[in-house]
């Protein structure tokens, strides 16, 4: 069965990483990170799907759950646990997504504002992120950041909601204690030079007690 949402979710970036994706996706699942989201939409057809398959091989080794972002047909093609729609997506891809994939996968949408937090729960998905939270290096132009307190402005907050964007192990717990269910990490995992042990200090800072 696919495991439900857990409290960190690795972002693949094969751009930003200096090794191989599969060497460090494999780095962060030793460090205990156990949900990938394989983002790299900007590949082929058929190299994004022979990079896909290539990664869920030390994702089920290690009994992790594979997430692919928008792409419902690959993610039905290599077996994956969900797939992850963009923030503009309608009810009817979100239905499609949820016919087409078994019924224990996880589908999950990218929103910007606590607005779109309330309308992706109205919709039926099973998570969310919501970002930027803070500001980030990866997307340095993408909307100012809305802070960890943005999730109190949501009227719905059925669906785990994760912070996405900037989250580095100092501001882990700010993200916690405002109620969000998990955090997405990319460039602090993607671009660390010890990607096993940033994902343990990202395990560390979420799971600390107070």
């Amino acid at each position: 069965m696919t495991p439900k949402p857990s409290g960190l979710l690795v972002v693949t970036d094969r751009t930003g990483s200096d090794i191989p994706l599969v060497e460090r996706v494999e780095a962060a699942l030793t460090g205990g990170v156990r949900w990938i989201w394989f983002r790299d939409r900007d590949l082929d057809a058929a190299s994004r799907q022979s990079l896909a398959e290539d990664l869920i091989i030390p994702v089920r080794r290690m009994g992790a759950a594979f997430i692919v972002g928008g792409d419902v047909a690959l993610a039905c093609a290599i077996g994956a646990d969900g797939v992850h729609l963009s923030g503009g997506a309608k009810r009817e891809d979100i239905l499609s997504a949820k016919q087409q994939l078994p019924s224990v996968c996880l589908v999950g949408i990218s929103a910007h504002s606590p607005a779109e937090i309330d309308r992706a729960a109205e919709l039926g998905v099973d998570y969310a992120t919501l970002s930027p939270i803070f500001a980030t290096q990866s997307k340095p132009g993408y909307g100012p950041a809305l802070g960890p307190a943005a999730l109190q402005s949501a009227r719905r907050r059925e669906i785990p909601v994760l912070a996405l964007g900037g989250i580095s192990p100092l501001n882990t717990r700010a993200c916690r204690n405002a109620g969000f269910a998990g955090i997405a990490i990319m460039g602090g995992v993607m671009r660390a030079k010890d990607p096993e042990g940033a994902v343990r200090a990202y395990r560390e800072a979420w799971e600390a007690p107070g």
